[in-house]
């Protein structure tokens, strides 16, 4: 590949020619914590590092400063990292980067850091999965440096912005999520009116509400799977959509009022108002009979949950249910409340997934030296 002017190839790819490269080790200390899970309170003053994104917390306190910490076993390994600026405690399975040379900001590290070590410990390794990191896995990883602590710290204050975008609309979309629960609790089980509407919920057999419709006539095989394709396929898994198809004797032509679909043996439920054909055996499908609104009891049961324990079949326990319901136009007037919910929610992870590829293309551009800022 040919290299332009004023860029060079390095053992960390093309950089630019008055950017350094060299190893962990000497630019920082490495160490690691020596807490054990079981040192955890609830209500602790301090962040206390374990080998989880989720932070912990303790009342005491091994460290006060500017550290990025990677777990260094479990299920975490080489993708878990964090970074902090204050006082703090760690696991005695999580590495701390420390006490960062004067060659090197902090928060660039992290960065780069965090963006390559997993690919640098798989290289390492034969197997598919890593169990455990050691020392010199970080140690001797090489890291590019910008020459001026000013470049390395308008790359850092340029990516460290665009983390807090990500942050800040991650806390939002938990916000709305949170109200959405809030209103489901009231509305779904009368506790609140919506104006206009009045008079006691019914209580009602599965069979005057729901009806089953038969899902093996519209089952195809994982063979028939396309990335792209003029049905989807919808199964009784979390994913909305898990491929597509064209196979148009399967298709599944999906009611005006759409349909409810989940799993024989999950408690996933999910709303589905297009046309599609079917995944996994197993899989049911509901619609909503004369005078019920599929969308309001698709809502239902997602708020009520079906049971995971107590019965080898959800249908089963499906069929013994009694459903406590209000008229239609107030089941209708419901759904759409939600439903305005669920689609806000929806656009914010939309915007969530953008600026997401938006801070990984800069990564790339600035952590390379692609782009310079200074």
């Amino acid at each position: 590949m040919e290299v332009k002017k004023c860029y060079k190839q390095t053992e960390v790819g093309v950089i630019p020619e008055d950017w350094e490269v060299d190893c962990i080790e000497n630019l920082a200390h490495i160490t690691t914590g020596g807490k054990n899970t079981q040192d955890r309170v609830d209500d602790g003053q301090y962040p206390f590092f374990v080998r989880s994104q989720n932070v912990e917390h303790i009342n005491s306190y091994s460290f006060d400063g500017e550290a990025v910490l990677t777990a260094g076993d479990g299920v975490g390994t080489g993708k878990v990292f964090h970074y902090i600026n204050d006082k703090f405690d760690a696991h005695q399975r999580v590495y701390r980067i420390s006490e960062f040379t004067d060659r090197i900001n902090g928060y660039f590290f992290y960065l780069y850091f965090s963006s390559h070590f997993y690919n640098r410990i798989m290289q390492m390794t034969a197997k598919s999965s890593v169990d455990s990191v050691r020392r010199e896995m970080i140690a001797r990883m090489l890291i590019p440096i910008p020459p001026t602590k000013a470049e390395q710290e308008a790359i850092a204050g340029a990516l460290r912005d665009a983390d807090e975008l990500i942050t800040a609309l991650e806390k939002l979309i938990a916000k709305k999520r949170n109200i959405k629960q809030g209103a489901m609790q009231q509305l779904l089980t009368g506790k609140k009116r919506l104006p206009g509407f009045s008079g006691e919920w019914e209580y009602q057999p599965f069979g005057d509400v729901l009806l089953r419709l038969n899902a093996k006539e519209h089952q195809i095989q994982t063979i028939d799977y396309q990335p792209i394709g003029s049905y989807p396929v919808v199964d009784q898994g979390k994913e909305s959509v898990i491929g597509y198809s064209d196979r148009h004797d399967r298709r599944f032509q999906c009611p005006q009022g759409g349909v409810i679909v989940f799993g024989d043996h999950t408690c996933i439920v999910k709303f589905v108002d297009f046309d599609f054909v079917v995944g996994a055996d197993g899989t049911q499908i509901l619609a909503a009979k004369s005078g019920q609104n599929t969308r309001f009891h698709a809502f239902q049961l997602q708020h009520s949950g079906i049971p995971t324990t107590g019965y080898n079949r959800h249908f089963k326990f499906l069929k013994e249910r009694t459903f406590k319901v209000p008229s239609l136009a107030e089941q209708t007037a419901i759904a759409a409340i939600l439903s305005d919910m669920d689609l806000e929610i929806e656009r914010l992870e939309q915007k969530l997934d953008k600026y997401k590829m938006l801070k990984q293309g800069m990564m790339q551009e600035l952590l390379t030296g692609r782009i310079r800022l200074v």
